[in-house]
């Protein structure tokens, strides 16, 4: 057990009526200080998210993951907040926000290998 290490997660989640607090999962947000990992997964399903809200710009929400995507690789494109550190960055994709693009609750656990976990969560919860 000594080389499992903290990690945090959460879901991103797509909230097109955020009045009306429904959502679906498009992707995940992994982090963990001691492995030196931030990573955002998405995936854009889209005859399931025009099922889920027939108005749905498929496009715009491409962008705005994209961004997102950005940000957690530390990629400057992504604007200011991507030139922030590892745990900043993180807390910000985190933050409560009322936008169709919102983080669920963070998660903690325990870890030797984030990639894996990474993957093993976008399975189970997004796809």
């Amino acid at each position: 057990m000594p080389d499992k290490q903290v990690y945090e997660y959460a879901f991103i989640r797509y909230v097109p009526r955020v009045e009306r607090e429904e959502f679906i999962n498009v992707g995940i947000i992994l982090y963990s200080l001691r492995h030196d990992f931030l990573q955002v997964r998405y995936n854009i399903d889209k005859a399931r998210l025009l099922s889920f809200y027939e108005n749905t710009d498929i496009a715009m929400l491409n962008s705005y993951l994209r961004t997102w995507d950005l940000i957690a690789r530390g990629d400057a494109t992504g604007g200011k907040i991507a030139t922030l550190d590892l745990p900043s960055r993180f807390r910000w994709l985190t933050a409560s926000r009322s936008t169709i693009i919102q983080s669920s609750h963070v998660h903690p656990g325990l870890c030797s290998d984030p990639q894996k976990v990474m993957e093993d969560l976008f399975e189970k919860y997004v796809l």
